[in-house]
């Protein structure tokens, strides 16, 4: 059974700093992108950021230059250090890894549960 959990959310000063985790486990050939999307109250979900399997990245540019994906890939494990978060940045943060469970499968995307993040004082 493929499993992809996330960790590290909760109630962030800003300006402070938070982590967030999320591991992919199970049967897995392969992860591929791996990536974290967040969904604000009554807002559409959004693309945070993105790290392929070489560690190549992307940001949103609401997040540039604050926020830093990383992964390891030997642990099947990707991370989003959010610096200087703001009240803006409140949603439920979901990750999202695309596996291939076999050789010959075609990469399928799975998602973490979400996990809230809270940008107060």
């Amino acid at each position: 059974q493929v499993q992809v959990v996330e960790s590290g959310g909760g109630l962030v000063q800003p300006g402070g700093s938070l982590r967030l985790s999320c591991a992919a486990s199970g049967p897995i050939f392969s992860v591929n992108v791996m990536g974290w999307y967040r969904q604000a109250p009554g807002k559409q979900r959004e693309l945070v950021a993105t790290i392929t399997s070489d560690g190549s990245t992307s940001y949103a540019d609401s997040v540039k230059g604050r926020f830093t994906i990383s992964r390891s890939n030997a642990e099947k494990t990707v991370y989003l250090q959010m610096n200087d978060p703001k009240p803006e940045d409140t949603a439920v943060y979901y990750c999202y890894c695309n596996l291939r469970l076999r050789p010959w499968a075609v990469e399928t995307a799975y998602w973490g549960q979400g996990t809230q993040v809270t940008v107060s004082s």
